[in-house]
């Protein structure tokens, strides 16, 4: 079986070697390249690595900026973030840019090879503490939308569209011509959604937020009108 070919890239020279030799001790993966950010998109397509480990704040460029162009490689290969800095802000970014791992520099030396390997394996490798917060806000988020559907469910289906577009941020008049009704039925539908919900017109937005609710789009075309309904005609003098 040949080892795992991978490119390390990190603006210190002697991070980039510790990491050579910890893999190398390892066996089954040797370090093919090693650079800093600016010469990171050329050395992965001369070499064709299997892995990259990568770092973040690098004077010479950023670690995310590189995880995206080599992303957009036409055989991109498996990118993990290898990083002394674990902000939500750099965590959610490399996720979101489909980073393959993210693994912190005091990662003990048998720890991070075992972490390349499940890498190089399909598997995504983080870092203990980015897990627990990983758990930590996927529970508080299924928790806020059961709480958030428990509390909408006193509501009609009407009163839930003119709770959908409060999360919209519209004006009752507003909410009125999305749903084709008179304004005084739309600031009925506003108050019973305010009054059942106990909450302000913020609030509401936030919880249908949680909720997954979601405004109804027309379909393409002008803007739908109708007549108002004679019950909703204000009385003539």
């Amino acid at each position: 079986m040949k080892d795992l070919r991978i490119v390390v890239v990190d603006d210190v020279a002697l991070a980039r070697r510790a990491v050579e030799v910890i893999l190398g001790a390892a066996g089954g993966m040797s370090v093919v390249a090693s650079c800093d950010a600016p010469q990171a998109v050329a050395a992965v397509i001369e070499h064709r690595p299997d892995l990259v480990l990568l770092d973040i704040e690098m004077p010479g460029g950023n670690g995310l900026d590189v995880l995206r162009q080599l992303k957009k490689l036409k055989a991109p290969p498996a990118v993990v973030m290898l990083t002394a800095f674990d902000p939500e802000p750099y965590v959610t970014a490399a996720l979101r840019d489909l980073a393959d791992g993210y693994l912190l520099k005091h990662t003990a030396p048998e720890r991070l090879a075992c972490d390349v390997r499940a890498a190089a394996d399909g598997l995504r490798p983080m870092a203990p503490t980015i897990t627990s917060r990983l758990v930590e806000f996927y529970v508080a988020g299924v928790s806020a939308r059961t709480e958030a559907l428990s509390r909408i469910s006193a509501l009609t289906l009407r009163e839930r569209e003119a709770l959908a577009w409060l999360r919209e941020g519209l004006t009752t008049q507003q909410i009125a011509r999305q749903m084709g009704i008179a304004y005084s039925t739309a600031k009925d539908y506003v108050g019973a959604v305010l009054r059942k919900l106990a909450t302000t017109r913020g609030q509401a937005a936030v919880l249908a937020e949680h909720a997954g609710l979601r405004a109804p789009r027309p379909p393409a075309g002008p803007p739908r009108f109708r007549e108002p309904r004679c019950d909703e005609c204000p009385e003539r003098p």
